[in-house]
This record gives C-alpha cells, sequence and structure tokens, in this order.
C-alpha cells in the first residue's frame, strides 16, 4: 500500500499486479483519507500483511477464514482470530476455538490468544477484510480488500494442491465457493462465535481433521499447542 510495507516476495509473484488496480488505488485512497481525519486504523501498516508474511507461498497448508480485524487497540496484528500476547481476557470467538480445541485434542492454549505459531507453521489466518477503524467494527468493509482477498484464495486455490481449507460461518463460506474441492480439503462449520457455535462448532473437530488430512497427503501436521 506504500513503500513502507513489504510483502513477502512468493506471495507478490502472484499478488504484484493487484496493486494497481482500479479498487486497490481507491482503497489506498480510503485509507489515506482515514488517517488525514484523525481516525486510527488498525493494526499498524506493518502488520497488514502479517498472515501472508509468517510463511513463503509455498510452506502454506492451511487456511482459516475470518472477518475483519479485532476494533480494540492492541489485539490485532494481521492474524485473524489472534491477539497479541498480553491481551486478556481473549475474545470470546477465540476462547471457544480454545475449547473446542481442548475438546478435539486435549490441548489447553486458555493461557494465550496470540497464534503466530500457527501461522509460523503455514496456517494462512487471513480476514476477507484487512483494517478497520479503532472502535467501529466493520467500518471498512466494502472498501476493496474483499476484493483483494479473493485474489488471494483464488491464487491458492489455482496454483496450489492439498490445502486445507477451515471455513466458519455463512460470511467465510461465500469465499468458499473459490475452492474448487477436488484438488483442496474444506471443513465447513457454524462460527466460533457464543451466538452461532451451538449450531454445528461444537464437535466439529476442525484440528484433528486438518492433521489428519495433512498426514494422508505426507504432510508435516500442525502444533497446535502455544
Amino acid at each position: 500500500m506504500n513503500e513502507n510495507i513489504a510483502l513477502d516476495p512468493s506471495w507478490l509473484a502472484h499478488l504484484n499486479n493487484e496493486f494497481e488496480k482500479p479498487y486497490m488505488l481507491e482503497l489506498k485512497q480510503f485509507l489515506l483519507s482515514e488517517k488525514q481525519q484523525g481516525k486510527t486504523i488498525l493494526p499498524p501498516p506493518s502488520q497488514w500483511f502479517n498472515a501472508l508474511n509468517s510463511m513463503s507461498f509455498e510452506q502454506l497448508k492451511v487456511v482459516v477464514l475470518g472477518q475483519d480485524p479485532y476494533p480494540t487497540a492492541g489485539h490485532a496484528h494481521g492474524l485473524s482470530f489472534s491477539v497479541l500476547p498480553e491481551v486478556k481476557p481473549l475474545p470470546k470467538s477465540l476462547l471457544n476455538i480454545n475449547k473446542e480445541l481442548f475438546e478435539d485434542l486435549g490441548i489447553d492454549n486458555s493461557h494465550t490468544g496470540n497464534l503466530q505459531s500457527w501461522a509460523d507453521q503455514g496456517v494462512l489466518l487471513l480476514n476477507s477484510v484487512l483494517t478497520v477503524e479503532q472502535g467501529n467494527a466493520n467500518a471498512h468493509k466494502g472498501k476493496g480488500w474483499e476484493h483483494f482477498t479473493n485474489e488471494i484464495i483464488q491464487t491458492i486455490n489455482d496454483n496450489s494442491e492439498n490445502i486445507v481449507f477451515i471455513i466458519w460461518g455463512a460470511y467465510a463460506q461465500k469465499k468458499g465457493a473459490l475452492i474448487d474441492q477436488s484438488k483442496h480439503h474444506v471443513i465447513t462449520s457454524a462460527h466460533p462465535s457464543p451466538l452461532s457455535a451451538y449450531r454445528g462448532f461444537w464437535g466439529s473437530k476442525p484440528f484433528s481433521k486438518t492433521n489428519d488430512y495433512l498426514k494422508l497427503k505426507n504432510k508435516t501436521p500442525i502444533q497446535w499447542a502455544l
């Protein structure tokens, strides 16, 4: 988005053309205008592409789709569902993710909400919208990020094989339409939010299912313990 933001070269090779397209130029102008109005944009610009920069394109194994960053200062750091290490209490969706992980694999991550180690192992924790205005959830919805993150999903779909896509909730399922399920493995359930977890998130066992598939494809399973 500007000269201070670097994207991993392996991802840039696939996505470089996106940065000069009209929708991205409009998004740049919107974000600049927000900043000029004195609004705080979260996370900081250096972390907008943290999900992509945590791994090379070739290291990617799993995609977890989220919605938009947490609007509370000091929480979001560019990974869907994840918060910085010092954040307490944890967001409710993340508490439910930890609860399902414990029920699924007996792993207790209740001490932290920082999922960076998942990302470092090839789990792309991708929000549909990569920025938000502080204190105003969904403020950057419909401004262009969705187009960009659709391109990320399309790029993964077209140029990789045997990727696990974990899709939680109706919003993320819209992106699921971009995925060729003959090439990739899709795990779908309700969202872990307290408003919807009872509709099928509980007992969905996404973590063990992911590792079972990775092992089937001779890939190293994810160490979910934090």
